[in-house]
């Protein structure tokens, strides 16, 4: 015996049937069960309206998570693995690639202002790579004018990172 799964398309036609009272009753006991639930619906309710200041908040929770880093390298890891997780859950929130980039330019900005500059572990150097990469990927995706933009942007970022980081080779990841 199994459990039929429905599709969105028949969660949606069924929940446009149900009477204002039921479908809040359903939206609260759904964000009973899994925190992220219940900060997606604080966010649609409270905050999209201003997605410009809920970027700046989260640019300064991560600015203020970047000054907290501690001085092992493997705890530092752990820390930027645990920013990166943050921006990404908002990022899911907002449904947004400029968003998306804009916090991933200043994740790495404040990497090149926090990480120690002579650091030889390898999962830290990988963290910012990686996050380099994406930003690249993400810019490639968007409109023409927003590309330039960005791009001007991201160049101004691997230009700092080749300056301050001795093992960065910024020739690797030009647009």
């Amino acid at each position: 015996m199994s459990i039929t799964t429905y599709g969105l398309q028949q969660i949606k036609k069924e929940l446009q049937h149900l009477p204002q009272e039921q479908l809040a009753e359903l939206c609260l006991r759904l964000i009973r069960y899994k925190k992220e639930n219940k900060e997606l619906l604080a966010y649609l309710l409270f905050e999209s309206h201003n997605e410009q200041g809920f970027i700046e908040s989260i640019k300064a929770e991560a600015g203020f998570m970047f000054s907290q880093l501690p001085a092992q390298s493997y705890f530092t890891a752990k820390a930027l693995r645990k920013i990166l997780k943050m921006l990404t859950k908002y990022t899911k929130f907002i449904g947004n690639k400029t968003a998306e980039i804009e916090l991933l330019l200043n994740f790495c900005q404040n990497y090149l202002q926090y990480v120690l500059r002579q650091t030889s572990y390898k999962p830290i150097r990988l963290i910012l790579i990686r996050q380099i990469e994406k930003v690249r990927a993400s810019i490639g995706k968007l409109h023409e004018d927003l590309q330039f933009d960005y791009s001007q942007e991201f160049n101004k970022l691997l230009d700092d990172a080749d300056d301050k980081l001795p093992w960065f080779n910024k020739k690797s990841y030009l647009l």
